[in-house]
């Protein structure tokens, strides 16, 4: 399955099939820096092919000109266009020696470091079929060395989180927690959180300033026997709202909150309902709603939007 010879750095001429594995063999028993570069070119050179056939594929042809004669065109000119770009000082081919080194105990150096053993030891049975991004499905991340994959993946974990990244992160195993005694998502209870604290940013306070660790907003009634937080918070009458002075349950940590909250849903006869119709978001928003979680006329549909948007944010935190 020849489809285009390339000139390698000895001059050889070098073909993307099995044919060529075994020319690179042959030439690595003579020259390895020579042929880990080779190498390095035919396998980024096989992935610029695939990348660029996809996005054949997704392009709409004209249907007025197209044939089996300008198919095999345009196949040998993107074959062409991919040799081109390939072995480019700072291309994938390059984290390929690296990662080939690395692999044979030749360090992070150049190509022209001595490596004690044959880039293909091991390789014997390789097939095209085992090639990166050669199988159908396959992501272009799939096709980088191991290290470029996991130096990205290390770059999104250590980047600067926002303010609601690091509440959703802080909170999301208390949440998952309480989902495993509620049956609620773990991300709709994250969300009410969000809602009634203001991210984190406007739960009650002690009066002595310490945080009340309360991030429901659920209130202190005459069965609350814990310590209190006494705020100023707004309240809906009649539609209206107003100031009032609420007292609150205060606890002696963020998981407790989320306890007293699961407890809360789930053993409340007021809240069965909730529960019932907490599949979805919406149900979930609504049900609080009726109960009477909250006064807001608006409620439902504002949590409804902030436990999106905490979904959003636990696939970027996770």
């Amino acid at each position: 399955m020849s489809l285009t010879p390339s000139p390698s750095s000895t001059g050889t001429s070098l073909s993307l099939d099995t044919r060529s594995l075994d020319k690179l063999k042959y030439a690595s028993g003579k020259d390895q820096k020579s042929a880990i570069k080779d190498t390095a070119k035919q396998l980024e050179s096989l992935f610029m092919q695939e990348l660029m056939k996809s996005m054949r594929a997704t392009t709409m042809n004209s249907g007025m000109l197209e044939n089996s004669g300008t198919e095999m065109g345009t196949s040998m000119l993107d074959s062409q266009r991919a040799q081109q770009m390939s072995g480019l000082p700072g291309g994938i081919s390059d984290m390929i020696i690296k990662q080939l080194q690395r692999q044979l105990g030749g360090g992070d150096g150049d190509a022209s470091a001595d490596t004690p053993a044959s880039p293909f030891k091991g390789l014997g049975d390789l097939t095209m079929s085992k090639l990166p991004m050669m199988n159908s499905g396959k992501t272009a991340e799939a096709a980088l060395p191991p290290s470029a994959a996991a130096g990205g993946a290390a770059e999104a974990s250590t980047r600067k989180l926002s303010h609601t990244e690091k509440f959703v992160r802080e909170h999301q195993a208390a949440a998952k927690a309480a989902e495993s005694v509620t049956g609620i998502p773990a991300n709709h209870i994250l969300g009410q959180a969000a809602l009634e604290s203001g991210w984190g940013r406007h739960e009650p306070k002690m009066a002595n300033g310490e945080s009340s660790h309360n991030l429901f907003g659920i209130k202190a009634n005459s069965s609350w026997t814990g310590k209190v937080a006494e705020v100023t918070t707004t309240e809906y009458i009649g539609g209206v709202a107003r100031k009032v002075t609420a007292k609150f349950r205060a606890y002696d940590s963020y998981e407790d909150a989320f306890k007293d909250h699961a407890k809360l849903l789930s053993q409340s006869p007021r809240y069965s309902q909730t529960v019932a119709q907490a599949d979805t978001a919406q149900g979930f928003a609504r049900g609080l709603q009726k109960a009477g979680y909250a006064t807001d006329p608006s409620y439902a549909d504002k949590l409804t939007k902030v436990i999106n948007t905490t979904l959003r944010l636990q696939r970027s935190v996770t």
